[in-house]
């Protein structure tokens, strides 16, 4: 058998892929590898330089196990992008939960019954115009429980999704937070998705721009008597860069690292990290002596990068994605391909983020067998609240 050939019994043969027995998942399934994730999460700690600077986003994986295999080792600061996934975090134990969105509409009366359900809970959102900061005021302020919830001030780097620049507006939005009853001014949000630099030095230079603005903003809010408690800052591109800075109120939040992805893996050479999670398919249909039609359509793959990139095949490496379709997945490869109807293979997702909010259900996979099955709870947009 060649590198790379699979069977039911042996499972693939790429390291550190191998599964044995597949017998028993069916597919498209998305797999997870145990010794990798926790592999990923140390070497997190040991880039950051230790635990407590650590604030990682659980939007990639979006699973209470993983957060469980964090909290043991000493992460206690988490982040994440909607109720449901702060929910998850909550029932998982964490009780400092940064929600990293704008809170509006029918979400504000949900983040403050998240807090009264969960005593002790530490939830911080974050906040960009005064409108929705004077209205979850007045929320908190009509409730009888003394619930307060902390605000970060989004801070536009240069991204343009959300944040204000640095200038008068984001001062007396500040302050407006600081003043405001129910809720404490925790400090400054600072995501850069805007850095994509491969190359390590354009990337410093990137970032290092975008931190000195935070700082600099920073400096001028207390120069006017505004406690700065925290900078949260970064992504998964620009972590090793910020956690070269030393700050005592910067928080460090990756989130693609936990899983990894093979976007990332080439973008990020300096990045350290494996791909933990991988796409279990099986060839369904032999069009043609050099077409082999996978079950792995793009409802089980995030289908957001260029069609061409979407996955890799590692049992087969010189194949073209020429057919992508919500249940298809078609390839052509440059010789004669011997795969036959029910052969299974892993791929190797671009984007893991939204590929895992397409499954209701991961595999883990330990020591090369399957150990258990966990559930992708927060991929759902509400959990009980």
């Amino acid at each position: 058998m060649k590198l790379g050939e699979v069977d039911e019994i042996t499972g693939p043969r790429v390291a550190p892929y191998a599964v044995h027995d597949l017998s028993q998942i069916p597919s498209p399934a998305l797999l997870l590898f145990r010794e990798l994730i926790e592999a990923n999460i140390d070497e997190m700690i040991r880039v950051a330089g230790s635990a407590a600077r650590l604030r990682p986003h659980c939007k990639t994986h979006k699973l209470g196990p993983i957060i469980a295999l964090e909290l043991v080792r000493g992460i206690t600061k988490h982040k994440c992008a909607t109720i449901a996934e702060a929910e998850m975090l909550a029932l998982a134990g964490v009780r400092d939960i940064l929600l990293a969105y704008n809170i509006v509409g029918p979400n504000i009366a949900r983040v403050i019954q998240l807090v009264e359900q969960f005593p002790g809970l530490e939830l911080i959102v974050t906040a960009d115009h005064p409108q929705p900061v004077a209205e979850l005021s007045r929320a908190i302020s009509s409730r009888t429980s003394a619930v307060k919830i902390g605000v970060l001030l989004d801070l536009d780097s240069g991204m343009q999704r959300t944040g204000l620049p640095p200038g008068e507006a984001a001062i007396a939005l500040y302050t407006q937070i600081s003043q405001a009853p129910g809720l404490r001014a925790a400090g400054i949000h600072l995501y850069d998705g805007q850095n994509h630099q491969r190359e390590i030095g354009e990337r410093i230079s990137a970032v290092t721009h975008c931190w000195n603005l935070a700082k600099q903003f920073a400096a001028e809010l207390e120069s006017r008597g505004l406690a700065v408690p925290a900078i949260v800052a970064g992504g998964t591109g620009s972590f090793p860069v910020y956690a070269a800075i030393q700050d005592a109120r910067l928080e460090l939040s990756p989130g693609t690292v936990v899983l990894h992805d093979q976007g990332y893996s080439e973008t990020y050479a300096d990045l350290k990290f494996t791909p933990a999670a991988a796409l279990l398919t099986r060839v369904i249909s032999r069009p043609t002596e050099r077409r082999v039609t996978f079950d792995l359509g793009y409802k089980a793959v995030a289908s957001d990068p260029p069609m061409a990139s979407r996955l890799i095949l590692p049992a087969l490496p010189d194949a073209k994605i020429v057919l992508h379709n919500e249940e298809h997945l078609v390839l052509e490869t440059p010789g004669i391909c011997d795969l036959q109807p029910g052969d299974a293979c892993l791929a190797i997702p671009r984007h893991i983020c939204p590929t895992t909010a397409l499954h209701e259900v991961v595999y883990v996979i330990s020591q090369g067998r399957l150990e258990t099955t966990w559930q992708v709870a927060a991929r759902r947009r509400t959990l009980s609240i």
